[in-house]
């Protein structure tokens, strides 16, 4: 009766989290169409914002799905930037000589040496994880410098084609795109409700046209393997080992986990995940280009941590960042909007705070609890000056929008994080400490 009390109640609290989940979605819409009504900025909850949004999102979900896998087994990889620029130098290659598919397989490939060469290092070797991933950072950029100075450089028919040192030729072929049949087909009804800038159903049209029309390959393969990695660690008896790795390998050594066996494998998936990433980007501007990751690897190990190493949060926290960049693209001026959104954001969380502490659903936190509502209500009262004041930001300013954001969401969720006990540590089979 104990253990069929315990499944229903971890039942219940998955059904909780499904619902509060649904209930925090519709809250960001609500509060985005309040934003765009009161800015009068119909960009903030455009199709176009949310096609551009998801676009910058896929690769940053793939590098911080690559963390996710590589750390629930215990190996720290900030080297996720290097193995994407593996990944986009391998994935122009060879879809300059051979089309996209094979662009894919080589990027997938270029990834997952680099992944093999972290693993080498700090599974067989036992390097530090951090010196070892800072390695594989600057050994990316500079081994596909080299590469393309070999290759391209002499090469007249890749010349033609524009490539180059810098550069690789343009791919052969594209990737097909498709819409939804139901959503985006036919008489363009989606589009046409969004430009009736009715409040919350034009912008819940806005947000369905924008990730529902002209959806590459690779989009919906990114999206995918967002729910299929939640199944195999956490529904499956591999990943159940992995994991256990990542909390006590020891513990999982005494019970016939081929410990060494599985980290390789992880950081190896690791590895591939971020060249993914980073074909995608090929896949974008049709060639490689130098540079084009753009600390996008960074990017996604942060969104990896805002999502507490967890696929779905993952998702959300690349979503917020991928949204952060496409309203820049779509309009600089669009980005002031953001201090309303985050001072009602930041309204929304002190309000909760303090309900969770007058019921006393969750005992109070004291003069830890008191000073983040004040602080919360003082950087609400700080974003709605800036929106009342500020017309329209530099451009230095709203470039940095995403990398900025990254940090005030660092701050914020640093507060209930729960990494895996063994992330980062060294394994040495029978010296338990």
């Amino acid at each position: 009766m104990t253990a069929t009390a315990s499944v229903a109640s971890v039942g219940a609290r998955r059904v909780r989290r499904y619902h509060l989940t649904l209930l925090g979605i519709a809250l960001l819409i609500v509060l985005l169409s309040l934003v765009r009504v009161l800015t009068g900025d119909n960009d903030l909850t455009s199709s176009g914002t949310f096609a551009a949004a998801l676009g910058y999102a896929v690769p940053i979900g793939l590098a911080g799905l690559g963390g996710l896998w590589a750390e629930r087994a215990g190996v720290v990889n900030i080297g996720l930037e290097g193995m994407m620029v593996l990944g986009t130098w391998c994935a122009g290659y060879a879809g300059y000589l051979y089309g996209p598919v094979a662009a894919l397989a080589a990027g997938l490939l270029g990834g997952a040496i680099g992944g093999l060469i972290h693993a080498v290092a700090t599974v067989t070797f036992g390097v530090d994880h951090i010196v070892s991933g800072v390695a594989i950072n600057v050994l990316g950029p500079g081994v596909t410098r080299f590469l393309s100075e070999v290759l391209y450089r002499d090469d007249s028919a890749a010349a033609e084609l524009g490539g180059g040192t810098t550069t690789s030729p343009t791919m052969r072929g594209q990737t097909p795109d498709f819409s939804l049949p139901l959503l985006s087909d036919g008489p363009d009804w989606l589009k046409s409700l969004e430009d009736t800038h009715w409040f919350v159903l034009s912008d819940i049209a806005g947000v369905l046209g924008g990730l529902t029309r002209d959806v590459g390959v690779l989009i919906i393969l990114a999206v995918a393997l967002v729910p299929i990695s939640y199944v195999v660690l956490w529904h499956t008896p591999f990943g159940l080992r992995l994991r256990a790795c990542g909390e006590n390998p020891h513990a999982a050594d005494s019970l016939g986990v081929r410990v060494y066996r599985t980290k390789y494998i992880a950081v190896i998936i690791s590895g591939a995940l971020a060249g993914l990433g980073g074909t995608f980007l090929v896949f974008v501007t049709t060639k490689y280009v130098e540079g084009q990751t753009n600390g996008r690897g960074f990017i996604g190990l942060a969104a990896m941590i805002f999502g507490n190493w967890r696929p779905g949060m993952l998702a959300g926290g690349a979503s917020l960042f991928g949204y952060a960049d496409g309203l820049q693209l779509r309009s600089s001026q669009s980005v002031t909007g953001l201090f309303l959104f985050g001072a009602l954001l930041l309204l929304c969380y002190a309000g909760l705070r303090i309900r969770r502490d007058l019921t006393g659903v969750v005992p109070s936190g004291g003069l830890r609890s008191y000073t983040v509502v004040a602080v919360s209500a003082l950087g609400a009262v700080i974003f709605f000056w800036l929106w009342l004041t500020v017309e329209t930001l530099p451009n230095e300013f709203v470039f940095i929008t995403p990398h900025v954001l990254t940090l005030l969401v660092l701050s914020v969720a640093a507060q209930r994080l729960r990494m895996p006990k063994a992330d980062g540590l060294r394994y040495r089979r029978g010296e338990e400490r």
